[in-house]
């Protein structure tokens, strides 16, 4: 090993001491955050109060902010020892529209409108995790920013998962208005957490989460009274139908071996009354494929 490489490798272990040493100073806030975050859960385009607690904590850090992305989106910039290259980390903030099923000191007790209808709204998918993490790698980080080999962009994404019927948003809407650009991203990186053991990461080459499509099925029917089901057309039979027939798209029309992919029905509605035969039955869902490398 040559004298450089000493130098280097020690070097290396000190940035390494460091941030486990921030990291420890950091631990508490970030058990907070996401505490604050999922009890006060916001869904797509709708993440006022957590864009505004992400924002405020970043621009304490003295990053460059910017708010509103697509919305609601927030990002920062961290300017290192140099200008690249420019490494991108991001989070997701939206809830979901479910409700709390557990009784903690921080369990949601939100509710709201969500596509015409009141929900409950919860963070069932992760996403405070993500938020609250990422706020605490943007402190970490900005502590040993003289050590930054380039600059570091902390994008906090509203809407991955939920947003009303007809708005856009999204990763899609953040790229659109330039979160790539000024400065361009040489690469980017993201988390989701896992039910894996205490302590451990897991990672793997090639895919791994599958994007995400979502559809919409109407079916029409005509309407009559539940007594005289031959006087009009149930739609709610063919929409099971239809229900059951797409699930065999996977398990039967594609080589699982070269594209794993998931098809899920997650909203099907029709109907207001019992003794009555409604009109239409919507079917909502989503496509999920992955293509192997």
């Amino acid at each position: 090993m040559s004298k450089n490489q000493i130098v280097d490798k020690e070097i290396s272990q000190n940035i390494i001491e460091r941030i486990n040493f921030e990291c420890c100073q950091v631990e508490k806030k970030v058990i907070q955050w996401r505490r604050t975050i999922h009890q006060n859960p916001e869904l797509g385009n709708r993440e006022f109060k957590t864009s505004k607690l992400v924002a405020e904590h970043l621009q304490s850090l003295g990053l460059e902010v910017v708010q509103g992305v697509a919305h609601t989106g927030v990002v920062g910039f961290l300017k290192g020892a140099s200008s690249e290259p420019v490494i991108a980390l991001r989070a997701d903030m939206d809830a979901l529209p479910i409700k709390e099923a557990l009784d903690l000191p921080f369990s949601s007790k939100i509710t709201t409108t969500y596509n015409g209808r009141e929900v409950p709204v919860m963070h069932a998918c992760g996403h405070d995790a993500h938020t609250a993490i990422l706020m605490g790698v943007a402190e970490v980080l900005s502590k040993i920013s003289d050590e930054l080999p380039g600059g570091i962009k902390f994008i906090f994404q509203p809407s991955e998962d939920s947003r009303p019927d007809g708005e856009d948003g999204g990763a899609k809407l953040m790229i659109d208005q330039g979160v790539l650009s000024n400065p361009s991203v040489d690469a980017i990186f993201g988390l989701h957490v896992m039910p894996l053991p205490v302590g451990c990461i897991g990672i793997k080459s090639g895919g791994l989460m599958a994007g995400v499509d979502n559809f919409w099925i109407t079916v029409k029917g005509r309407a009559t009274h539940g007594g005289l089901p031959w006087a009009g057309i149930d739609p709610i039979p063919i929409a099971a139908q239809i229900v059951i027939g797409l699930q065999t798209i996977v398990s039967r029309q594609l080589d699982i071996t070269q594209s794993p992919a998931v098809v899920t029905i997650g909203r099907i509605h029709g109907g207001e009354q019992p003794n009555m035969i409604t009109n239409e039955v919507e079917i909502t869902g989503t496509i999920r494929p992955m293509i192997l490398q």
